[in-house]
Parts: structure tokens; C-alpha cells; sequence
């Protein structure tokens, strides 16, 4: 039998979908499934984009420019400038999801075998992609204590090495809704201008931004023109995860170059759905808005929710949809899949992301879960009905 390659067998599991049978067979078994394990929103996607996308008057689907459709780059870069971030359509790249972007960025800016410094916990698909594109990623730890506030730029400097060739932050975090201030951006942008780092800024959350204050982007970062790189995408804001259009965005022009060559050897991101984020791009800003607000009030459901719940530690959450919560349990993965196998309160049941997975530090995050709220709040409340019993119940719950 042809065996599969060293590369193929270090891929992880995710820890988002890992537990999809468990939860298909409760499904079977007639049970209701709470899923707070996937970033999957369920708000309505915005009518402009499937007005674009029924306007489409062409008799054959053809391949779009590599880079990405001329009038949705013009659009984006619009729709930046509104937001004070100034790049223009020559400064975007057009991916298949956030995730292409990402990889782009590490194939064209690393060498096999170079370092890539990341906050921990993590979104545990940044641990697949350095798999992928053989680039090791070094975990710095947060703790849920501290609100998973990111550690003194003292730590980071700590971790750089002659290896390292970027600092990656996701700016709302996912996955624990952490914010990072003016401040600590400043220092990473000392660091990255110090040690000539990429820093590169996921920034799909932007607009679930619960504070009073704006997210800064890494590109509004002042001298940053050739080290800041912006990872955007369609899936959350627009609740578009199946249209699979991302972002990469940098005034970097050496960058932009191999992202376009990567971009030529897969041809073109999905041409219909550019055109409906043509659209969607043109949408009012009351659809963020309410968006927004509509996440907000899962938010204080969810944490009002678990505060209450013995044992249960919930942290500050400042943005994005998820919150990474300790539970009083020894082994979070051993109680997520024991709740979707065992467990059934008003025949339901809850499926969440064991929290290990967003970890590269081996041992971390054993008694924590990551949770997305994107259930409306009625389902949200059952949901919670369900955790808080299923907590009570559970064999291996901590004293």
C-alpha cells in the first residue's frame, strides 16, 4: 500500500469539526443539536448580494483575473478608504476565503522551515496552514485570567529568533473575542520595524466590534508600508462563509507579486460569487449595524448565561462571535463528546470545540471550550439550559 507523506500525517484534526459524527448521531438518534462549535452565522446574508448574483445577465461562467474582478477590487478598496485605511485596487488581492489568503502569505513571504509567532489560544486552522506550508508557528500564551490580553512586547521579543519572519495577531480574536488597544499594536509595530517582521493582522472580525472604541488595522500602522499585511474576508460580515471570498492586502509589492503567481496557478477565485460581494459591498451601513447589534445581544446572553453557572469561567468578550470559556471539568474533549453521546436535557444537546485544539502548546486549554454564539437568542437559552445541566450531571466534573 503507497504510504502518504511525513506532511500529510502532521495535519491536525480540527477541533471545530472533529466531533461532526458524534453529532450526526445524535441527530439520528432524534436528539436536537446546539451547535456553538462553528462560526457559521445564521443572519440573513444582504439582498444586494443575491440581487448581484440573479443580475448576472452572461450565457457561460467564465474564469475571473487571477488577481480578482477589477470592479470588486475598486469596490473594496472604497469601502477601506471609508474606514481610513487608504490602499487602492492595486493593493488587493482577491482569495478564495481568508484562509487562501493566509497560505499565500506564508508560501510567499517563508521559507520551509522559518517562524511564524502567534498568540495562543489560536485559530486552530493557523496550526494546519503552517502544517501545510511547512512553517513553524511559535505559540505566546494568554490566559483567560487576564482576559487573554496580549503579553508585554518583552515576551515577543523573547521569541524572536534567526528564524522568525512574522508576528500573526487576529484583531477581534477568534477564539476568544479579545481586542487588542492602540497601544499594544504600537509596540508590535516597534518590534516588526526593529527585527523587519511581517505583521500580519487577520482582521475578518472587524466589524463585531462590541467596545467604544475602532479597531485599528495593521495598515494604519504609521511606517508600516512594506510590513503590514491585512487577511479580510467575506464568510463573517456578510454571512457568506459558502461564497469563499477573502482578501490579502499590502502595499508590499514583492508580497502582491507571489500571491498573484500562487493566484495564477489556481486560476481565479469563484467568479459568480465576486459578483454578489460586488453587491454586497454596496449594502447600507444599517445592515452592519444591526448585524452588529444582533451579536451584541448574544453576547451579554452568553455571558450573563455562563457567569451564572458554577465552576464556569467566563472572561471579558470585546468582539468577534466566540468566547473561550473554562469549565469545571478535567477534560474538556472527554465532555464535549460525552455530551453529544451521553447526555440529553429536554432531548437536546449542545456540540462545542474543545479548546486544546487552538493551542500549539502542548497540555493547554484541557479544561476549556471554545464557543460561538451564533444562535439566536431563544436557541442560545436552550442551549445554555442544556450546558448548565450537563455540567451538573457529568461524572467527570471537578470538585
Amino acid at each position: 500500500m503507497p504510504s502518504i507523506s511525513p506532511r500529510g500525517a502532521s495535519l491536525p484534526a480540527s477541533p471545530i469539526r472533529k466531533l461532526a459524527g458524534a453529532a450526526d448521531r445524535a441527530r439520528a438518534a432524534g436528539r436536537t443539536v446546539f451547535q456553538l462549535n462553528i462560526g457559521q452565522p445564521d443572519v440573513a446574508s444582504p439582498q444586494e448580494f443575491w440581487d448581484a448574483v440573479r443580475g448576472y445577465q452572461g450565457d457561460h461562467l467564465a474564469y475571473a483575473h487571477s488577481a480578482g474582478l477589477m470592479e470588486l477590487r475598486e469596490k473594496a478598496a472604497e469601502v477601506y478608504q471609508r474606514r481610513g485605511i487608504d490602499v487602492g485596487p492595486q493593493h488587493i488581492q482577491v482569495t478564495t476565503s481568508g484562509s487562501e489568503a493566509l497560505q499565500m502569505i506564508m508560501v510567499g513571504a517563508m521559507n520551509p522551515g522559518d517562524e511564524i509567532i502567534v498568540p495562543e489560544p489560536m485559530y486552530a486552522n493557523y496550526i494546519g496552514f503552517s502544517a501545510i506550508t511547512d512553517v513553524n508557528v511559535v505559540p505566546l500564551t494568554t490566559r483567560i485570567e487576564d482576559n487573554f490580553r496580549l503579553p508585554s512586547s518583552e515576551a515577543f521579543a523573547e521569541r524572536i529568533g534567526p528564524r522568525t519572519k512574522a508576528i500573526l495577531i487576529c484583531n477581534p480574536g477568534n477564539p476568544t473575542g479579545t481586542i487588542f488597544d492602540d497601544q499594544q499594536l504600537e509596540e508590535l509595530r516597534a518590534l516588526a520595524l526593529k527585527h523587519d517582521l511581517y505583521l500580519i493582522g487577520d482582521e475578518v472580525y472587524r466589524d463585531f466590534n462590541y467596545t467604544d472604541k475602532p479597531v485599528k488595522s495593521v495598515l494604519q500602522l504609521e511606517g508600516m508600508e512594506q510590513h503590514a499585511v491585512m487577511v479580510d474576508s467575506a464568510s463573517k460580515r456578510y454571512s457568506l462563509c459558502g461564497a469563499r471570498v477573502g482578501f490579502l492586502v499590502t502595499k508590499n509589492e514583492a508580497l502582491l507579486d507571489a500571491a498573484l503567481r500562487y493566484a495564477q496557478a489556481r486560476l481565479s477565485s469563484p467568479t459568480l460569487e465576486q459578483i454578489g460581494l460586488i453587491g454586497a459591498l454596496g449594502a447600507p451601513d444599517s445592515y452592519t449595524e444591526a448585524t452588529r447589534e444582533e451579536y451584541r445581544a448574544r453576547r451579554d446572553t452568553l455571558v450573563r448565561r455562563l457567569r451564572a453557572m458554577p465552576g464556569v469561567l467566563c472572561p471579558d468578550i470585546e468582539g468577534a462571535f466566540y468566547a473561550t470559556v473554562r469549565l469545571p471539568v478535567e477534560d474538556a474533549d472527554a465532555f464535549c463528546l460525552w455530551i453529544l453521546e451521553e447526555f440529553s436535557h429536554n432531548n437536546a444537546t449542545v456540540q462545542m470545540a474543545p479548546a486544546s485544539g487552538f493551542y500549539r502548546t502542548p497540555g493547554l486549554g484541557r479544561d476549556e471550550v471554545r464557543i460561538a454564539y451564533v444562535l439566536n437568542n431563544n436557541d442560545l437559552n436552550q442551549a445554555m439550559d442544556c450546558l448548565e445541566a450537563a455540567l451538573l450531571a457529568y461524572p467527570g466534573r471537578k470538585s
